[in-house]
């Protein structure tokens, strides 16, 4: 263990400063498909019983009209972030009829590109500009891809930690800079050993044949229907998922937030020669996607991690964290858990804390050429083919067997995971290490590899799988309603958000959309730094 991190461990582990580790905040956002009976994608607009998806907080939209999103409030226990995912999920299932809530990350089968409905979020011009943000998307990547699913885990830690941490380095520059300072350097760790976490979580190892559209790719026959790779982890989070060769030469700089927000800023104002002769507007003037740069927001790069900020009303995210600094990361590379009601389970939040607070805790230098590439190349071999025996990682300028790997990272991990136990006066954190040692040392224990033995044993394929997960999950959501003071809250919040909507088009300012846009290009040219 580094000398730094020891020193780190020592200072949080004094008594005064041990109860900072109870005031990390956690929130989830979960993506799924609504879904027909029979595995179709719902045709259905959102359901208005659940409110607004331009204004609810918890209840919205993503890429598709049938694409739901459930987030949760950003909470210190865990506990009860996940009792809130519940809860909304509850709630959907009184609203949604005779539909399903998808279980995995990969897509049901899909119809024609064209009969994917594109999230709709009415007439004001923000919704106009997420409306035609999703066009753009269309054009550039296609809907298959948009469709499908995954989980992002929200983590901060308290702001009072930053100044304690800032005295064991020597840092030049006040808390807010060291605080940013230190999350990108948590987000350079986690480009190293996220690896781990596709591994132990990731939970799609097949899909239905119909996502790839006819492309080319390595894939084997697991039936008629079915594609899978027989030792993959995350299919979705392979380079059969993302694919963009406007994206393929941007890598963010996570040397400081500085240069990070430069690059992203520097994407969203670079044209790319194919957008440009798309143009940003049809034969009948019809905008069908914001502008002609390599991306059309900074939201639209897919990164694993991403360094966030609450943003004001009107502002932009990169705006925000060139003003404010970084708030908390957005782990964005975990796949639904299919086996479980609501995707993500207890067990496993407390190790993503564990190992992010590993993240922030350890040594972070600055990420060499040759590091860049072994983040990159690990993380696409092991969701390929991460349950390989014997397979190896590159690590510094040899190899190493990826199972030595993994255990060495949860004994240097396990120390974060006792003292986060101490703090909370409990042993979840360490029996959590426990549990993913016990899938490093049997890889038959990983989703990945429980989700093809459960299609083998049943002898079926992907959707036929997934349908009977979606449909145990539905019945216990339905079983287990809310009470009735829960159920009248998410019912006030929905006819709050509908309220909502219906107030911002009435009140809003007369400015075309076309102005409109042009203002929300230019406010991002417009930062300083």
């Amino acid at each position: 263990m580094s000398e730094l991190l020891n020193r780190r461990l020592a200072l949080l582990s004094e008594r005064t400063n041990l109860s900072l580790l109870e005031q990390c905040l956690h929130g989830i956002e979960r993506e799924c498909l609504r879904v027909t009976g029979d595995a179709k994608l719902a045709q259905t607009p959102h359901p208005q019983a659940l409110g607004a998806a331009l204004t609810h907080g918890q209840i919205t939209t993503d890429y598709s009209e049938s694409l739901l999103e459930f987030i949760t409030p950003a909470l210190a226990n865990p506990v009860e972030t996940l009792a809130s995912l519940d809860q909304i999920h509850r709630f959907a299932y009184t609203k949604l009829g005779n539909e399903l809530l998808w279980s995995p990350s990969m897509p049901c089968p899909l119809p024609d590109e064209k009969d994917i409905p594109i999230a709709y979020y009415g007439t004001s011009n923000i919704g106009k500009l997420k409306y035609v943000y999703r066009k753009g998307l269309a054009l550039r990547y296609g809907k298959t891809m948009q469709c499908i699913a995954g989980i992002h885990y929200n983590f901060s830690l308290p702001e009072s930690v930053w100044p304690l941490l800032k005295q064991t380095e020597d840092f030049e520059g006040d808390a807010r800079d060291y605080q940013s300072h230190a999350y990108i350097g948590l987000i350079r760790n986690f480009r190293r050993y996220s690896w781990l976490l596709m591994y132990l979580f990731g939970a799609s190892p097949a899909l239905d044949a119909g996502f790839l559209r006819g492309r080319a790719h390595k894939l084997e026959q697991f039936d008629a229907d079915t594609l899978y790779l027989p030792y993959a982890t995350s299919l979705r989070m392979s380079d059969l998922g993302y694919q963009s060769n406007a994206q393929a030469d941007l890598t963010p700089c996570y040397n400081d937030l500085i240069s990070y927000t430069d690059s992203l800023r520097k994407a969203v104002a670079t044209p790319y020669a194919p957008y440009v002769e798309v143009g940003t507007h049809n034969a009948d003037g019809e905008w069908v996607q914001l502008n002609t740069n390599v991306l059309q927001i900074e939201n639209e790069y897919y990164s694993n991690i991403r360094p966030k900020r609450v943003t004001y009303s009107g502002e932009r995210p990169i705006q925000a964290l060139v003003a404010r600094g970084v708030q908390y990361v957005e782990v964005r590379c975990l796949d639904i858990n299919p086996f479980l009601p609501t995707g993500i389970d207890l067990q496993q939040a407390r190790f993503v804390d564990a190992f992010v607070l590993y993240c922030a805790l350890q040594e972070s230098p600055q990420l060499a050429n040759n590091e860049c590439r072994n983040a990159a190349s690990n993380f696409l071999t092991v969701v390929k083919e991460g349950r390989r025996p014997s397979l190896e990682l590159n690590r510094n300028d040899g190899t190493i067997d990826l199972k030595a790997w993994a255990t060495e990272l949860l004994e240097k991990i396990k120390p974060i995971a006792q003292l986060l136990d101490q703090a909370q006066g409990t042993d979840e954190h360490v029996k959590s290490i426990t549990a993913q040692q016990a899938k490093v040392d049997d890889a038959s224990l990983t989703p990945s590899a429980k989700v093809l033995a459960s299609m083998k044993q049943h002898n079926e394929g992907f959707t036929a799988f997934s349908l009977r997960q979606s449909r145990a999950h539905a019945e216990y959501f339905r079983s287990n309603p809310l009470s009735a003071e829960e159920q009248a809250h998410f019912e006030e919040l929905a006819s709050t958000s509908i309220a909502e909507q219906a107030g911002l088009e009435q009140t809003e300012e007369p400015v075309d959309f076309d102005t409109f846009v042009g203002a929300y290009q230019a406010s991002i040219l417009r930062i300083s730094n």
